[in-house]
């Protein structure tokens, strides 16, 4: 293990991610807000102990594969920890370290989930760093779904190595990232732009265009509004949301591929799969809403939209979705397990997964009909190799244990109802935000220990399980 390499890598990465703070600044001068010397302060801390751990680091060693596990884990744990640091120090915002630690982890996971309150009333700055912790994040998310997990063989990931933008390295990281990064972030800010540009066609001020382009192509899901996006009442707003909720959702390495062959989107299963599955959540939401009028104001817009942000684990609201009769509000919350595609900005199993559990089951039935038949596993034409079925089999296991495991601790911890933990678990697993009961609107009557619990299981969700537990073992620090 080569820990020299891990600290530079890890200073670094603080380095780099403490110009996040100096951008909050040029808004606060812009707006004439006294956080400046909050941000400066956060900037000036996190910046000398990246500069420390790159000295202490420094050398020659080449950054492998599997020093590419704990390098991702600490990126999203050192960065949510200094990530908190404006909201911590500034005056009357978080209550604690926890609840600054909370907001913070869950932007850059792109979760959603919040324990502010009064969004309206906040310094924009504030407001704005919020946004752009889960537009970085979601870049960040990409970059390891496609460039890294794969070459690790994190829970079957490595089916998308073929279909990622650069030359292939096995062994090292850093040529294959830096490669892959260039191509991923032109696609992410383009689509960022378009996205933002569409918002202010469609009615919002510069401020908030920019500040929710941010999370919808992230799919985090925050918003400069307690109200969300039901603050605008908008049908154009939300129709923007909605089309680029559905992009962002697709694999990021497939926009690649498609910049000049468009085909690809229509030939894609797991392309497909999503759309079809959006589709019906939307139709069954929308129909249940009908069945019970009264229920919504506008029974077919809210419907659609709350299918397609919360599926794509999102989670935007126009309303309170929670208090929807039958079994609405649940559908939503399964929906969301399944998530986007992989190599998108969205949470949840992913849906090649799902397909390919779904898939695996109906050859297990052949099997039985045909004992001595031999059924290989496709998508489209190409043929899935039995590791990479194996290997999504026990991550499903694993994220299943993960999810009964942590309703149960939550239970225990915060002696909350079970629709509320078992929602809670389930919105932060699968990176959604907002769930039922006590969390429809924020987290913030959780007690600290019950929110500590839940920024381990957002982690778990967004490093897809395998990257967190491989460090719990001991094989892993003995060779």
């Amino acid at each position: 293990m080569h820990f020299g390499v891990i600290l530079r890598t890890t200073g670094v990465l603080l380095s780099v991610f403490s110009i996040a703070m100096l951008l909050p600044m040029i808004v606060a001068f812009i707006y004439g807000e006294d956080t400046l010397s909050t941000f400066l302060t956060a900037f000036l801390i996190t910046v000398a102990t990246g500069g420390v751990l790159w000295l202490i680091g420094r050398g020659e060693a080449e950054l492998r594969s599997r020093e590419g596990f704990l390098i991702t884990a600490l990126f999203y744990v050192g960065l949510g920890l200094f990530g908190a640091l404006p909201l911590y120090l500034s005056p009357g915002l978080a209550d604690s370290f926890t609840d600054a630690a909370f907001e913070s982890l869950s932007g850059l996971t792109t979760t959603g989930a919040t324990v502010l309150s009064g969004l309206d009333e906040l310094p924009r700055s504030i407001l704005f760093y919020r946004q752009l912790l889960q537009w970085l994040g979601g870049m960040g998310i990409i970059v390891l779904a496609v460039a890294v997990l794969p070459m690790l063989g994190v829970g079957g990931m490595q089916l998308y190595r073929t279909e990622s933008p650069g030359p292939i390295k096995d062994t090292k990281l850093r040529p294959r990232i830096a490669e892959t990064a260039k191509a991923l972030w032109l696609i992410y800010f383009t689509i960022s732009l378009a996205c933002g540009l569409a918002y202010w066609v469609a009615g919002m001020s510069p401020f908030d265009a920019i500040c929710h382009a941010f999370s919808t192509v992230a799919i985090g899901g925050f918003s400069t509004h307690d109200a969300s996006l039901g603050y605008f009442a908008s049908p154009a707003v939300e129709s923007v949301a909605i089309f680029f909720m559905v992009i962002s959702g697709i694999n990021f390495s497939l926009h690649f591929l498609a910049w000049r062959q468009p085909g690809r989107y229509f030939r894609d299963m797991e392309v497909r799969t999503y759309v079809a599955a959006l589709a019906v959540v939307s139709v069954l939401v929308v129909w249940v809403l009908l069945r019970y009028p009264g229920s919504a104001d506008n029974p077919v817009r809210d419907g659609i939209f709350h299918a397609v942000s919360i599926t794509t684990t999102t989670g935007f609201t126009t309303t309170n979705f929670s208090a929807w009769p039958s079994f609405a509000p649940f559908l939503l919350l399964f929906a969301a397990f399944a998530g986007g595609c992989a190599g998108s900005t969205a949470g949840g199993i992913k849906m090649m997964r799902i397909l390919l559990i779904f898939r695996q089951g109906v050859r297990e039935i052949r099997r039985l009909i045909h004992p001595n038949g031999v059924f290989p596993l496709k998508v489209g034409k190409e043929v899935i190799p039995d590791r990479v079925v194996d290997s999504i089999w026990g991550f499903f296991a694993a994220y299943m244990v993960i999810f009964l495991g942590m309703v149960c601790l939550l239970i225990g911890v915060s002696d909350v109802d079970f629709t509320t933990a078992f929602s809670a678990v389930g919105a932060c697993l699968n990176n959604l935000g907002p769930g039922l009961g006590s969390v429809a609107g924020n987290y913030a009557d959780l007690p600290a220990v019950a929110k500590w619990l839940l920024v381990l299981t957002m982690l778990l969700g967004r490093l897809e399980i395998f990257t967190l537990l491989v460090l719990l073992t001991p094989a892993y620090w003995r060779s």
